[in-house]
């Protein structure tokens, strides 16, 4: 009798299952740039390009109808935004000498924190390319060298007066903190992304209002910190500032090199402003564990155990005027 085994990488294909999960499930946390993207499933067995599409949409009809004459019919087009995919991974290694001498769960704990490197790895990438976008706006000046001013009321209220100009829509839903690809409600507003380090001198914009006086409203995400009018604030310590970007002028901001002004990038976002790949659902990452124990012909005495992943992803900007990066500098405590 002939008996099939399914195996992946030196494991089972369930144990593989619930490796993908677990990495998935320490991802989420990590990330909070991709909560609010408009998220794209990873294709499979197709290409390195992937499409994002958008409809074109309709100019107001300003001229009025003539009596029995049917209006010229407009043409529903879709417009394709294209990106190209592009596979990151990593692996980690243990040895049977860790494995025999450590009372901790090591592979269990090179599991969780290879997904939270999954996390920190997609977050680094979406950074890179939004805060690269060309909607500009900051606390005080016309360029990055003269900023040398914490983030007000009147600098969001430009920012998103601009966004409403240009028909910028709210968000109304997120994708959840799930492994799976989910996605909920929320109450309509725009949101803003920022590092940690500005929480202070947001939470002294008047009109601000922390998550603990919201009542019926909900958290979008245990990373919200409040809100200022229609705006929601969200906070990461993976969105790293622009060390001595700013003003030679400190006017009493941070300064790491105490030379300059560091700049901190606020991302403020309308609904569908750009595009990413969930990192979510089964097939999103692809686990990869060799146990120690395992011989081969590079390792004949089984003294080394790995453990791995990669993914595709992609971030790209949909619409340029959607969102817009305003700079600031952050109030020295």
């Amino acid at each position: 009798m002939t008996i099939t085994r399914s195996t992946d990488s030196g494991i089972s294909q369930r144990t593989n299952v619930y490796a993908e999960r677990e990495m998935l499930k320490h991802a989420g946390p990590v990330t909070v740039l991709e909560k609010f993207g408009v998220p794209k499933r990873m294709p499979k067995n197709k290409s390195t390009t992937i499409k994002f599409r958008r409809p074109k949409v309709f100019t107001a009809k300003t001229t009025p109808l003539v009596e029995g004459v049917t209006p010229t019919a407009t043409q529903f087009e879709y417009e394709d935004v294209s990106a190209t995919l592009r596979q990151y991974g990593e692996v980690v290694v243990t040895t049977d000498v860790i494995e025999d001498t450590h009372e901790d769960p090591v592979l269990n704990d090179m599991v969780k924190q290879a997904g939270e490197n999954i996390g920190r790895t997609t977050e680094a990438l979406m950074w890179a390319v939004l805060k690269g976008g060309t909607n500009v706006f900051y606390a005080n000046g016309t360029d990055r060298t003269h900023v040398n001013t914490p983030i007000s009321l009147a600098s969001q209220r430009a920012v998103t007066r601009a966004l409403k100009a240009q028909k910028a829509m709210k968000h109304t839903s997120m994708l959840t903190g799930s492994p799976n690809y989910e996605t909920k409600p929320i109450e309509a507003a725009y949101i803003a992304v920022a590092h940690t380090d500005l929480e202070n001198d947001i939470r002294g914009m008047p009109g601000f209002t922390p998550t603990v006086e919201y009542g019926s409203r909900s958290m979008i995400c245990p990373e919200e910190i409040g809100s200022v009018d229609d705006v929601r604030y969200v906070l990461s310590p993976d969105l790293n500032p622009v060390l001595a970007g700013g003003s030679a002028t400190l006017n009493g901001m941070v300064s790491a090199g105490s030379a300059n002004v560091d700049i901190y990038p606020v991302l403020y976002f309308g609904k569908e402003a750009y595009g990413n790949v969930a990192l979510r659902g089964q097939g999103a990452v692809s686990p990869s564990i060799i146990p120690v124990g395992v011989k081969s012909k590079d390792d004949p005495l089984a003294q080394r155990g790995y453990v791995g992943w990669k993914t595709w992803f992609v971030c790209l900007i949909l619409n340029q005027l959607w969102m817009a990066r305003l700079e600031v500098a952050v109030t020295d405590l």
